[in-house]
């Protein structure tokens, strides 16, 4: 995992949440932790992380998440086995 991806990861486990989080980087740190990312509807994107499926909008107004989005993101991360890495474990 890069280091620009490792840091977003630390920002998404971060307390308190981070404003400025941008959906490209949302979506460059779960392809590179394996997921599919694949729109279905709108703004909406239908990810697939270590069999674990969830649904993520993307914002309507600019590219920053909001963080009622990225606390959703860091529920559904740690659903389907990541964790902080912070904590001293590698990310699956």
């Amino acid at each position: 995992m890069s280091h620009k991806s490792r840091s977003l990861l630390q920002s998404i486990f971060s307390h308190p949440l981070s404003n400025n989080i941008h959906w490209r980087e949302v979506e460059s740190l779960l392809q590179q932790l394996g997921a599919s990312v694949e729109p279905i509807q709108g703004a909406r994107f239908r990810v697939v992380l270590n069999e674990y499926e969830f649904y993520l909008h993307h914002p309507h107004h600019g590219n920053v998440c909001a963080k009622q989005e990225i606390k959703h993101l860091r529920d559904c991360l740690v659903a389907a086995g990541i964790t902080s890495p912070d904590n001293g474990d590698k990310p699956k």
